[in-house]
């Protein structure tokens, strides 16, 4: 298979609202972080509007909306609330992702082979709308080809794992964990799926899923918005688009020299 010449990044700018909402009032702006992103090469944002509102609120879906000329990817449990509030605002995108109140973070992928029914019935009039489906899941074979029979076009695999693994010196598992994310990427691809991956992603684990040929987009946040801390957003960003590009050129056989 011939690897793309060009991976998307989408930034997450979730923990943005996460600083903003430690102390109240309106900075850090997750919109202003948005454009910033935009000009730095991002090709879409991503923002989770989580039931509790615990980072991004409505408000700043709308602002941000209002604010970037790149796509917007929405991501949503599979509540009702959050299926009106997506039909309202009609983003480009919307990546459903299981939510629970006691996590700091998404845990792993949505269950979707035991909600068929209920999953299918719920992102049709999303589709119907217009909006890119994407289901976040965990890199198994019941999963994706669950997503596959209900009709999601898009599937963003889950690498927590593999990136937990690589963080910790586990590199056994991260090895193993990788092979996962490898061959559940060729099967999505080989049942006509969209592949997206992301989670934990950061400079020093993500070249090798950068490489993945099967791979359309990358969705990265908390690490950039960490390491912007020290660069600055922008340079965080370029650097993480830098790596990327390495990765494809390299896998593809072209000199990056």
């Amino acid at each position: 298979m011939n690897t793309p010449s060009r991976l998307r990044l989408g930034i997450n700018i979730d923990h943005v609202a996460t600083v903003r909402n430690a102390r109240g009032g309106s900075t850090p702006d997750p919109a202003r972080a948005a454009k910033l992103a935009q000009a730095a090469g991002a090709d879409g944002i991503t923002a989770h509007l989580r039931e509790d509102r615990r980072h991004i609120t409505d408000a700043d879906i709308e602002k941000i909306l209002d604010t970037i000329d790149i796509p917007l990817n929405f991501e949503m449990a599979a509540t009702d609330e959050m299926q009106q509030i997506a039909l309202r605002h009609l983003p480009h995108a919307v990546c459903i992702v299981p939510e629970k109140r006691e996590e700091r973070t998404t845990e792993g992928g949505l269950e979707v082979a035991r909600e068929e029914n209920r999953i299918a019935h719920f992102i049709a009039p999303l589709r119907e709308a217009g909006c890119r489906v994407s289901i976040f899941i965990a890199a198994d074979r019941r999963q994706i080809e669950a997503a596959a029979r209900i009709g999601a076009p898009v599937v963003e695999l889950h690498t927590g794992a593999y990136c937990d693994a690589h963080a910790e010196g586990r590199f056994e598992v991260r090895d193993a964990e990788f092979d996962k994310l490898k061959d559940m990427a060729s099967l999505a691809l080989d049942l006509g799926l969209e592949v997206h991956a992301g989670h934990g992603l950061t400079y020093d684990c993500v070249k090798p899923v950068a490489a993945l040929p099967e791979l359309l987009e990358l969705n990265i946040g908390h690490f950039l918005i960490g390491e912007a801390i020290f660069s600055g957003l922008d340079s965080a960003i370029r650097r993480m688009r830098t790596i990327m590009d390495e990765a494809r050129q390299e896998s593809s056989g072209v000199s990056v020299a």
